[in-house]
């Protein structure tokens, strides 16, 4: 009996897989499939405006900001845009405008959030993509950029990597070495506007893994810019159109992390509070200290705004986690976010259809309360690193409670 050759059958199980995807795209993601945004309710656009309900209902009764459509029970039901048109609408007569335009002003510089971890299943990219669409929401502009392989982050709007970028049109091309007639292309060739107002995306995918094997040969050559360089490059070309950059890393500490971290402002790592992960969490500490030093010396990279540590996957109902997470926070101190992400089974439940709890339909769930406890850690540490990004532009904000 002969057998396959182990290359050859890996290819040949990959074109099987991509076809079959292929076509499955074409029976379940056809165009009235993509992706849209739930409405939000009174409730929530007050929250995100930083009003009260009254003041919400009052705003419509005397003209000042247009009406939107009701829902059942005669609620009102505001789509992204109109959030939007009424946080301008709004701040045109306010006495404090930027209470309802929090984005950079004059002079502020562009934040740009890596997001971290050695090891995979740390909530990573569902932190990101949640982070995300909660600033988006309040009123930032934001692009997510996604230097992972594995694309996670792309799935969550709407796109299979294997199938859409299979071909190019993910970050890879905007940090790729020359390679005869092949260069590397502007930023905003791969640039995608989302379903979700505010929020843009460089999208993943598997081409970036080129990039790790083909450094090494590049730096031997002295092409310029240096890998460290790359993505900082790329961004510089789209500086002004953005508050808030968040990039979501592979869960290494390769060359693609090493230039997200270079091009950063502030670096946010994710970690369970469990042994295994807190292990990791300081090899990767270790490891990341020595190469930095490196990159330090030789430019690429200065000071950070923040480092960040964010409790990720924590499941009040296990003390272990409890006392862990209190001991992480007295040996790293302020450098834990206040309020953990917690593990949810709502958070799986979205996941699955490749939504955040920002977009999941609240009143057509079944467990409500279990959705508000999740969505109340969400808001709460994105509201925690919110305030950290105002105050990298010097100015100080009263956390929420």
């Amino acid at each position: 009996m002969t057998h396959p050759v182990l290359h050859d059958k890996l290819r040949q199980d990959a074109d099987r897989l991509s076809e079959a995807l292929e076509h499955m795209s074409k029976l379940f993601l056809a165009p009235k499939e993509q992706k849209t945004l739930r409405s939000f309710t009174t409730a929530e656009v007050a929250e995100l405006l930083r009003v009260s309900d009254g003041y919400l209902r009052k705003a419509h009764f005397d003209g000042r900001i247009p009406e939107v459509t009701q829902g059942p029970g005669n609620k009102r039901l505001y789509t992204a845009e109109e959030i939007n048109e009424i946080r301008h609408l709004l701040a045109q007569n306010a006495k404090d405008p930027f209470q309802f335009l929090p984005g950079r002003r004059d002079g502020d510089k562009l934040q740009i959030w890596s997001t971290v971890n050695f090891k995979g299943g740390s909530s990573k990219t569902t932190t990101t993509v949640t982070l995300g669409m909660r600033l988006a929401l309040r009123g930032y502009r934001v692009c997510l950029i996604d230097a992972d392989p594995q694309a996670s982050l792309t799935t969550f709007f709407g796109y299979q990597p294997e199938i859409d970028f299979r071909h190019g049109g993910t970050l890879y091309d905007a940090i790729r070495y020359n390679d005869g007639d092949t260069t590397r292309v502007p930023i905003t060739d791969v640039l995608r506007k989302t379903y979700f107002p505010g929020l843009d995306l460089v999208p993943g995918g598997i081409l970036l893994s080129e990039f790790e094997t083909e450094t090494p040969t590049a730096l031997s050559r002295g092409e310029q810019p240096v890998f460290f360089n790359r993505i900082r490059d790329s961004l510089r070309q789209v500086e002004d159109e953005y508050d808030i950059v968040l990039i979501d890393c592979p869960p290494q500490l390769g060359y693609l992390t090493m230039a997200a971290v270079c091009a950063s402002t502030s670096l946010l790592m994710t970690i369970i509070p469990e042994r295994v992960d807190l292990a990791s969490a300081s090899q990767f500490l270790t490891m990341a200290s020595g190469i930095l030093e490196v990159l330090h010396s030789n430019g690429g990279i200065g000071s950070y705004d923040n480092f960040a540590y964010l409790l990720t996957r924590f499941d009040t109902a296990i003390s272990t986690q409890q006392d862990l997470a209190e001991w992480i926070r007295e040996l790293l101190g302020d450098s834990v976010i206040r309020t953990p992400f917690v593990k949810s089974s709502a958070v799986s439940e979205a996941g699955l259809s490749q939504k955040t709890l920002f977009e999941v339909d609240l009143a057509g769930t079944k467990n409500r309360k279990t959705y508000d406890r999740a969505l109340e850690s969400v808001i709460s540490f994105s509201n925690d690193i919110e305030v950290m990004i105002q105050s990298a532009w010097g100015r100080e904000v009263k956390r929420e409670t």
